[in-house]
């Protein structure tokens, strides 16, 4: 996608775009990402963390750690449909459609819950020690779950039982999992990318990029060949070379970033940010430029690019004079902008 027009020398123009983007309403027809609907999460104060969805069910899973649970939303009816409770402070959450089971990792104790798919019973408990964290799930169906001070355990469903933990210099946050099966971590406390085999424990390669710290979200295209990591100080989005770590393109983003996805069919990146907005950067022949920022709510730096349905999930926190907790639902419009 990225490497068609482009070398990497000639990109290395990490012209760092610092031209400010333009801010534009989802209700604007000719908004990139289009306001479809808004999902009430009632009952839900505090902060709200990841989400996970099971396409065959229909249903969008939502990790809500200041409130100690877990809300499955029906995509259908566009409901709250079930709540998980007594959970302490769930931020990771992965669904694993192989073994039909849901993982939630809670940074107060340490534990990932199992929850079965079909009924959302509860499943066994992993516990991994603390601060059970970002969740992913590799093409056999395991979970790959960050936690502590910094490691990566793979977790079996089936046996409930850690196969395999990798090692890293600090708590490791956004990560994603290669078709090879390496995982590559951002590893803010370190100022650093790692790239580790899970199976061995082994860290196979460390990135660095000068200048920039706070790298919480990690995107990584279908092929595996292109990283997307958002750093918060400064705020900027870095495109990396997955194959040696080299950085291809820089530009400005939004604040306070907490989720980033390619929409591969229209060549965008989405970054959710907790300054309350999503940015939209879009390819063209000569790199990504910044498109357009789109407002949503302070807070709401959590999101789940969803391809199968083509949509944009958002979550928006509960906050003053009574604004409720919601979900929303952002449909993107329009093909690829030269």
């Amino acid at each position: 996608m990225l490497a068609r027009a482009r070398s990497l020398a000639g990109a290395l123009c990490l012209a760092m775009s610092a031209a400010p983007i333009v801010a534009v309403a989802a209700q604007q027809p000719r908004a990139p990402l289009l306001l479809e609907a808004t999902i009430p999460l009632p009952d839900t104060g505090g902060r709200i963390d990841h989400l996970a969805i099971d396409l065959r069910r229909g249903r969008l899973f939502v990790a809500e750690l200041g409130n100690g649970t877990v809300d499955i939303v029906d995509l259908a009816s566009r409901k709250v449909a079930h709540r998980l409770s007594g959970l302490n402070e769930p931020q990771g959450i992965g669904y694993s459609p192989v073994a039909d089971t849901l993982a939630v990792a809670s940074r107060g104790d340490g534990s990932v819950r199992l929850f079965r798919g079909e009924d959302l019973a509860p499943a066994g408990i992993v516990q991994l020690g603390s601060d059970a964290d970002n969740v992913r799930v590799d093409a056999s169906g395991r979970f790959a779950v960050g936690y502590g001070d910094g490691s990566i355990a793979v977790i079996d469903p089936a046996s409930r039982t850690v196969l395999s933990e990798a090692k890293l210099t600090g708590h490791p946050e956004g990560f994603q999992l290669e078709p090879s099966g390496r995982a590559i971590v951002n590893v803010p406390d370190a100022r650093q990318i790692a790239v580790v085999d899970p199976a061995s424990g082994r860290q196979m390669a460390t990135w660095r990029v000068p200048g920039f710290g706070s790298n919480f979200p990690m995107a990584l295209t279908r092929d595996g060949r292109i990283v997307a990591a958002v750093f918060r100080s400064p705020s900027r989005l870095v495109l990396l070379d997955a194959s040696n770590g080299a950085v291809v393109q820089s530009l400005q983003t939004c604040g306070d970033a907490d989720d980033v996805f390619f929409d591969e069919r229209r060549y965008r990146i989405y970054v959710s940010c907790g300054s309350g907005s999503v940015a939209v950067a879009q390819d063209g022949y000569g790199g990504y430029r910044n498109l357009i920022l789109i407002p949503t709510s302070s807070g709401a730096r959590t999101s789940l690019f969803v391809p199968e349905l083509d949509r944009l999930f958002v979550a928006k926190r509960a906050g003053l004079l009574g604004r409720e907790a919601a979900i929303l639902v952002l449909r993107p419009q329009g093909d690829r902008a030269d």
